[in-house]
């Protein structure tokens, strides 16, 4: 996934400057201002910085210091509208924006529903998105909630509704998402459950410890005894013939098992 928010050094700025570069930062507004540290330029003499435009008009911030801040409030934005800043400046030196993470999405959505089809399908509608970030899909198996998948949220404040078909094991199986913006805590919605009618499925390990093989078709986890993922997959057959002599933790289905390969 690609961030929202990012750093383009361009070149050519015209006017007083005939040697002059742009910084432009990028992200949705998130109700905050950006603080940028402001050098001398190379030569010496003024400030780096000279000009600061906000989404293309010409800011009155006062640029000539050490360090000024990029007021967004005149703008009139709302949480989640488009922002570029371009701030221009001298060659040979760089202003630093010190809070880069001002612009970057956090997440905020609001569950209006979750729930799971009679075809295997979770739906959940959300409102209050502030930027775009990607719904993270779990499922609670194995004593965890594993990642089985992604979903792009749109990333605007309207109702949303989102779509993605799940695997299920047997007995009861339960679904979340989560959204993670950088530098904040997760934001998760409640779970939802739902019963599968499937066997049970049960796994026999070769003599020659060189294979497992399932009863049914299921996801499948391997774990050494330091906790560190050997293999996993989806299928009725896995290969441990290349895996080397030891205790292993077999998670299939909603079970956790443990196998000795003795070759």
């Amino acid at each position: 996934m690609k961030t929202s928010f990012l750093f383009v050094l361009s070149v050519l700025a015209s006017g007083l400057f005939a040697n002059a570069t742009v910084l432009i930062v990028e992200g949705k507004y998130q109700n905050k201002n950006l603080y940028v540290q402001n050098g001398y330029s190379s030569n010496g003499v003024g400030f780096c910085a000279y000009e600061v435009k906000v989404n293309g008009q010409v800011t009155t911030d006062e640029v000539n210091s050490s360090a000024f801040e990029v007021d967004l409030t005149p703008y009139k934005l709302t949480l989640g509208d488009k922002v570029t800043i371009e701030i221009s400046h001298k060659d040979g030196c760089t202003p630093k924006v010190l809070n880069p993470d001002a612009l970057k999405p956090k997440p905020s959505f609001e569950v209006v529903n979750i729930n799971i089809s009679n075809d295997g399908v979770l739906s959940w509608t959300t409102k209050n998105e502030l930027g775009s970030l990607p719904y993270v899909i779990e499922q609670y198996k194995w004593n965890k909630w594993v990642y089985v998948g992604e979903v792009n949220g749109e990333g605007t404040p309207q109702a949303h509704e989102y779509k993605f078909k799940i695997t299920t094991h047997s007995g009861e199986n339960k679904f979340r998402v989560k959204q993670v913006g950088f530098g904040f805590q997760p934001r998760y919605s409640n779970s939802v459950t739902v019963n599968a009618m499937i066997e049970k499925p049960s796994f026999q390990l070769s003599k020659d410890s060189k294979a497992v093989t399932f009863s049914a078709e299921t996801a499948y986890e391997v774990y050494d005894y330091y906790g560190n993922v050997a293999k996993k997959g989806f299928g009725n057959s896995l290969d441990i013939s290349n895996m080397n002599k030891g205790k292993y933790y077999l998670c299939y289905d909603n079970i956790v098992s443990e196998i000795d390969k003795r070759k």
